[in-house]
């Protein structure tokens, strides 16, 4: 048996040269191998897993988004028909004019043919004396006159202006006040509330203009009064000033007599 064996050994020990070598096997490399096979599928699997969870968040961020849509609204989907007329206003040029606007434009002609809609009587740019003279009228004299007229023609249109707007704007806020009403998500009651707060504001403009009418007309007024006395002063002045003159060349030229009167002796 031992003699088999070592002629086993033998034959083996001579064959193994005529054959190709075999391989190596290194159980230490082999395990490494696959210690780092398996810790890049890990780290695949945990970044598969990340991917999963970003995925998973930002589906839970748009259906939260979803949620809170269908509880508030899309502010974008909010139409509201209040807002237009509401910008319109707004962008309105205002039909008042300032009280420097309106003295540049004072017209003493004008003042003298105002009737105020027939409502007064014009007096006409000349007239004739009772010896049938045409007689045409000073016009300065009725330029501030004429300044009280175009204060308040402009008092008036902004008035007229001012009325129209208010029954619009009103109707425009009861229009916004029952859509209130009605509102269904927080964003049209949002917008609306916004709408409601810019008509109110136009509104309560309105009022403001035309304060601004009242003020110019009135100061208007208060200018001419006081230019008027301040012609009175001037002409008392300037009297008393001419009668002191007058008198003082009447002294010279009529000289009163204050010595007795010499007689010729016969």
């Amino acid at each position: 048996m031992k003699k088999l064996i070592a002629l086993a050994l033998v034959a083996v020990g001579i064959s193994l040269p005529a054959r190709a070598q075999w391989v190596v096997y290194d159980p230490v490399n082999n395990a490494q191998q696959i210690l780092a096979a398996a810790q890049d599928i890990a780290k695949f699997i945990e970044m598969i897993n990340n991917q999963v969870q970003q995925i998973q968040t930002l589906t839970d961020q748009l259906n939260e988004f979803k949620h809170y849509e269908s509880l508030f609204g899309d502010p974008k989907a909010v139409l509201l028909s209040t807002v237009q007329p509401l910008v319109n206003d707004l962008r309105k040029t205002e039909v008042g004019q300032t009280l420097t606007a309106l003295e540049s434009t004072v017209n003493a002609g004008q003042a003298m043919l105002y009737d105020a809609n027939g409502l007064f009587h014009s007096i006409g740019t000349t007239f004739d004396t009772p010896n049938g003279v045409t007689v045409t009228r000073r016009q300065p004299t009725y330029l501030p006159v004429a300044a009280v007229q175009k204060t308040t023609d402009n008092y008036l249109s902004v008035s007229t202006d001012a009325t129209s707007r208010r029954i619009a704007l009103k109707a425009q806020i009861a229009t916004t006040t029952d859509a209130l009403k009605a509102a269904q998500t927080d964003a049209e009651v949002q917008k609306l509330t916004g709408v409601l707060i810019g008509l109110s504001s136009a509104l309560n403009n309105t009022d403001y203009e035309i304060n601004q009418a009242t003020t110019a007309a009135v100061v208007q007024d208060i200018a001419n009064r006081n230019d008027a006395q301040r012609q009175i002063e001037a002409k008392k002045e300037q009297q008393h000033a001419e009668f002191t003159e007058a008198m003082e060349k009447y002294g010279q030229k009529f000289r009163l007599m204050n010595a007795p009167t010499a007689f010729p002796t016969p």
